[in-house]
């Protein structure tokens, strides 16, 4: 196999096999209650789940060309980590998942803007991971992505 991920096979055949479990569970996890609409690809050489150009043909400011990432899923060198942009786009989402982590999750919360960085495969909240999943919808998502940008040029 090339150095260049590809697949998402080829991805998880890179992980050892304790994060391997843990990503595949998530990855599942995610499958089954992410909203209609995304699509799961490599991006940024990680698992993505992306608004495809066919349903958003501007894409992804950043990278002309790149459909609109929303999550990524990917081992790192020390956790395993789940960025959300519904996160870092909707506040009280943020605010809800914090809480809800607390009160179901026993190491304290290790989060980003949009990076949630799960350390103990052991004690991953799945459950809580795929509510999360099922929270934003394409069309909330594009709405909440362009209302950023309008914000943006407002500045």
């Amino acid at each position: 196999m090339s150095n260049r991920i590809e697949t998402v096979k080829d991805y998880l055949e890179t992980l050892p096999e304790e994060r391997r479990e843990a990503v595949e569970k998530l990855r599942k996890t995610i499958q089954e209650h992410l909203p209609e609409g995304f699509e799961e690809t490599i991006s940024y050489g990680m698992i993505g789940y992306v608004v495809p150009l066919e349903k958003y043909p501007k894409g992804y400011h950043a990278a002309k060309g790149e459909p609109l990432p929303f999550m990524s899923l990917a081992s790192q060198k020390s956790h395993v980590a789940l960025y959300h942009m519904g996160l870092y786009a909707k506040p009280h989402l943020e605010e809800w998942f914090r809480e809800e982590y607390e009160k179901r999750v026993t190491p304290k919360l290790d989060m980003g803007k949009s990076c949630i960085r799960l350390k103990k495969m052991d004690q991953i909240p799945y459950d809580l991971i795929g509510e999360l999943s099922e929270k934003i919808t394409v069309g909330e998502y594009i709405m909440a992505y362009e209302e950023a940008m309008e914000s943006r040029k407002k500045k």
